[in-house]
Formats: C-alpha cells, sequence, structure tokens
C-alpha cells in the first residue's frame, strides 16, 4: 500500500472512527446483556468513550493537518451508526425512544440525500453546523442519563427523551433551511 494510501484510510482519527464503530457491537452486547444497574453502568462507560474518541478524532484531525477526505466520510458515518445503534437499543426498554430513533433516520436520511445532490451540483459543506453539534451533544447527554440511572422516575425520563425529541426535531428544521439556502444560492449563481 503506498504511503499516500496509508495515511488517507490508516491516520490516527480514522482510526479513532474506526474503533467507534467495533464499539457499536461491543455496546449493543453490553446493553442487551445488562440485567441490572451494573451492567448498564457498563453499557454507559462504552458510550463515553465512543464519545470521547468522536471528540479527540477532530481535535487531532485539525490540530496535526490529518484532516482526510475519507476521515470527512467515516467520522460522520461512525456517529450516525452509534447514535441510530443506541437510540433503537434505548427503544426496547423506553417505547418513546422509538420516535426519536424514527425521527433521527429520517433527519439524516434527509441530509444524506441532500448532501449528494448538493455535492454533484459542486456544493461541500465543511462539517456540522452548531445545531447539529448541540444536538449530538443533548443526544449523548440524554443517553448517558438514561443508562446510568435505568430506574429513574418516568416523568423525568419522558421529559428527557422530549427534549431530546425537541433538539432533533430543531436540528433537521435548520439542516433543511440550510439546504434550501443553499440551493437558492447556487440556483442564482447558474
Amino acid at each position: 500500500m503506498k504511503k499516500d494510501a496509508l495515511r488517507e484510510y490508516f491516520s490516527i482519527p480514522n482510526i479513532l472512527s474506526y474503533f467507534r464503530l467495533i464499539l457499536i457491537p461491543v455496546y449493543l452486547v453490553v446493553y442487551f446483556n445488562a440485567d441490572d444497574e451494573r451492567g448498564y453502568y457498563w453499557a454507559a462507560l462504552v458510550i463515553v468513550i465512543s464519545g470521547l474518541t468522536d471528540m479527540l478524532d477532530g481535535k487531532i484531525a485539525r490540530h496535526f493537518n490529518m484532516i482526510t477526505e475519507w476521515g470527512k466520510i467515516i467520522d460522520p458515518i461512525a456517529d450516525k451508526l452509534t447514535m441510530a445503534s443506541v437510540a433503537l437499543s434505548l427503544a426496547f426498554r423506553f417505547p418513546l425512544m422509538g420516535l426519536v430513533f424514527v425521527l433521527y433516520v429520517v433527519k439524516e436520511g434527509f441530509m444524506a440525500v441532500m448532501g449528494v445532490v448538493m455535492l454533484r451540483r459542486g456544493f461541500r459543506m465543511d462539517g456540522a453546523m452548531w445545531y447539529g453539534k448541540v444536538c449530538t451533544a443533548v443526544t449523548y447527554a440524554v443517553v448517558f442519563l438514561l443508562l446510568i440511572v435505568p430506574m429513574m422516575a418516568a416523568w423525568l425520563r419522558i421529559t428527557l427523551i422530549c427534549v431530546q425529541l425537541g433538539i432533533t426535531l430543531f436540528s433537521f428544521i435548520m439542516y433543511a433551511a440550510f439546504y434550501r439556502r443553499a440551493w437558492v444560492n447556487m440556483k442564482k449563481k447558474a
């Protein structure tokens, strides 16, 4: 393998993204085998490690100039698969999380389609917008709380999930508006 290919696919940030992908089945096994609070703590620890490596890979990539085209693809894929897996797994215990999962899939599906359409027209997005980052942070926080406090009061659990739903919907609306503005601007320039 050539040195450039090694650098493209096996940079430290990309290895961290691969590690996050490996953590998905680890999380699922730990979560579905949890039969007490301790088991859910272990599942929460896996999610914390995933979240920390997500933050770390971006910082390393920017600080050490290790940003690669492959990294721009694999990092968000690892993010999306992690969040979808966690939301779906939690829906087995907390049915309202099923709605979070559906909304998340619709939002991410829309963004994937729009990203491809816009990319074909020469538009490149420079990473996640602030509202996308807020959505990710809130999702990690809610998921973490649901895992470390598995017997929390129903009203609190429902409130947290509704906050997550609201932030996810807000993020979806903001991204839809962003893509609409980008589309209109591209039409004006054409």
